[in-house]
């Protein structure tokens, strides 16, 4: 199924500043899918003149929300947007059907292969959360980092 550009409307941040929406992509839950958004987003980042370490920053970000909706829900589909304003970039990924439990940040055995997302997420972002879709059943999970403009490698 390939991906499928979609409109924005402006949107109000944890900071209440507008920001100017950029990109939105609707893709299958697969894991195919990290490395399509992951592209997608670091192309709109170098457009827009987004500094390297916010980029990598935030493919860390989106490879992160995307993945967990793929191990987590049991969405077909997830909804990722970009936002990018006046020094703030925010991310948004939305799944069809929240999990049962909220997405938080766990401390996993050093063995463990996973469950350290949402740590990288927190550690990288300036603000990140979690709201309920405003249609439908769906959660969409934020993050937002300073944006600053030099070239996006």
């Amino acid at each position: 199924m390939a991906p499928l550009a979609l409109p924005l409307t402006p949107l109000r941040t944890s900071r209440e500043q507008d920001t100017h929406p950029a990109y939105a992509l609707q893709l299958p839950a697969v894991a195919s899918s990290v490395c399509t958004v992951r592209a997608a987003v670091r192309e709109r980042l170098h457009a827009r003149g987004v500094g390297a370490q916010v980029c990598d920053d935030a493919l860390l970000v989106i490879s992160e929300l995307v993945t967990n909706v793929i191990a987590h829900t049991v969405s077909d589909r997830v909804e990722c947007r970009l936002y990018i304003g006046a020094g703030l970039l925010r991310l948004e990924v939305e799944d069809q059907i929240r999990a049962h439990t909220l997405p938080a940040p766990r401390t996993p055995d050093p063995e463990s292969q996973g469950g350290r997302g949402l740590l990288l997420v927190g550690a990288v972002s300036s603000a990140w959360g979690v709201k309920d879709a405003p249609h439908g059943p769906g959660r969409i999970v934020w993050a937002e980092l300073p944006s600053r403009t030099e070239e996006c490698h």
